[in-house]
């Protein structure tokens, strides 16, 4: 893969407990609607082991922005890829955000 194109790389936990919260099938589903979007040159994949949030799990974190998402399914997978075409965050599911050199806690309102 030439990674010279990527714009976007998506971690997607895949340790013990995200995996039985769906975290395979948030692979699976994320992966899928790149392939249908047309996005696999601008955006590419890898599954991690523990990511140390699973009680927040499933977790998938965005890089270069800096955003971890909490609980993902496969909806909010496919959403997320949505997401990114259209340079919005996925708003619902964020944990952490990057900000002024550290990671901040997104409260739930």
């Amino acid at each position: 893969m030439n990674m010279q194109e990527v714009q976007r790389h998506i971690l997607i936990c895949n340790g013990k407990s995200c995996c039985k919260n769906g975290g395979e099938e948030v692979a699976e589903a994320i992966r899928d609607q790149i392939k249908k979007s047309g996005y696999t040159k601008f955006i590419h994949t890898t599954k991690t082991l523990c990511n140390g949030q699973c009680k927040n799990g499933a977790i998938t974190i965005l890089y270069p922005d800096g955003i971890w998402y909490k609980e993902m399914d496969e909806e909010s997978g496919r959403k997320l890829i949505e997401e990114i075409k259209e340079e919005l965050p996925l708003e619902q599911k964020i944990l952490l955000y990057y900000e002024e050199q550290h990671f901040i806690e997104k409260k739930t309102e």
